[in-house]
């Protein structure tokens, strides 16, 4: 198994794009923009590429290539990295899920909403059909919750039910989803050892402090309810200290109050974004930094995949961009940017 995989990952990290290859695609002309792309080892992507293609196709082309690849890493697998990786990939199937109950709230069309789902293939979990024709929102939290992501949807509603606030009801999917990410993740950080709980510490503390930072100060939700929103944590930033942190009463105060080596990451930082964009890139250096050495070679898998799909999002940017015929500089600001759902990811 560890020398399957290892090998696979050292192969496949040949596809990872370096910062030349993103300024020589953000600076060639639409006509070659296909060849580009195919010849830098996505021509799923070069197919049929126009500046005005659905963005809904690009993302679901994007989530192919990454299902596709953690198809081929997971093969040798068993036990908990097997599981691991396999719910790594739910969180596109969770996005399904609140594209299903948004769908639900606003009376979308059974046959528009099964369009805008993100095809899972073997990795697909939920009967759509099924949920896209429940009678109404209730019908359809009835049936979510007698499905594989009860646990998830169960706590969701009941947060959702007191306020009937959509959002809270995305975010506390999102939580759901990320917490059980971090249950899979222990037994893991205990076998593989430092370099995995290096990969999920950078995750679980970024998703945790760009929530609080959002939760708090853009939408001005209370200590308490920002604290329940956010991730368990046993990480730098622990669940004690993310309380404490939640209490504050300026980002910049959370800021000065953050442990090293948080604090000298995010020094002088210039709003969330830019939080989330430092954060992302240390995440990203420490992926690389797993994906090169002698770690485990579930490490190396996880941070291959951290970093490809850094690169697709990073290329969907590019895309998105020329559809809407915004200026390269503009384009290039965008490429690390936070998604503009509470996950960050998928994140996914």
């Amino acid at each position: 198994m560890t020398a399957y995989l290892n090998t696979r990952v050292s192969l496949y990290s040949g596809r990872l794009w370096q910062p030349a290859d993103f300024e020589a695609v953000l600076a060639i002309p639409d006509a070659e923009m296909a060849d580009a792309l195919g010849s830098r080892g996505l021509p799923q992507l070069s197919a049929g590429f126009d500046r005005h293609q659905d963005h809904r196709s690009l993302e679901q082309r994007i989530i192919a290539e990454l299902l596709n690849e953690t198809t081929v890493l997971i093969r040798p697998l068993t036990g908990a990295a097997r599981a691991f990786l396999l719910y790594w990939t739910e969180r596109f199937e969770v996005s399904n899920v609140k594209t299903l109950l948004r769908g639900k709230m606003t009376g979308e069309r059974p046959a528009a909403l099964i369009n805008r789902l993100t095809p899972m293939g073997a990795f697909g979990r939920l009967d759509v059909q099924d949920l896209a024709h429940a009678e109404d929102l209730a019908e359809l939290l009835r049936r979510l919750e007698a499905g594989p992501y009860a646990g998830i949807v169960r706590q969701a509603r009941r947060a959702f039910e007191e306020g009937q606030d959509p959002f809270i009801l995305d975010a506390a999917l999102d939580r759901g989803y990320y917490e059980g990410l971090a249950r899979r993740a222990q037994p893991l950080e205990n076998e593989a050892g430092a370099s995995f709980r290096r990969l999920m510490g950078t995750l679980i503390d970024r998703i945790n402090l760009v929530w609080m930072l959002r939760y708090r100060f853009n939408y001005n939700l209370p200590p308490a309810q920002v604290y329940y929103l956010l991730v368990a944590s046993r990480y730098n930033l622990p669940s004690s200290r993310l309380r404490e942190l939640a209490a504050l009463g300026s980002a910049e105060a959370v800021l000065d109050a953050l442990p090293e080596p948080l604090r000298g990451i995010l020094r002088d930082a210039a709003g969330i974004a830019d939080v989330f964009a430092r954060m992302e890139m240390d995440g990203a250096e420490v992926a690389a930094k797993v994906l090169h050495s002698g770690a485990a070679a579930i490490s190396r898998a996880f941070a291959y995949l951290i970093l490809r799909e850094r690169d697709l999002r990073s290329v969907r940017a590019i895309l998105r961009g020329r559809h809407l015929d915004l200026p390269t500089a503009d384009i290039r600001l965008a490429m690390f940017q936070p998604e503009a759902s509470p996950a960050v990811a998928s994140p996914h």
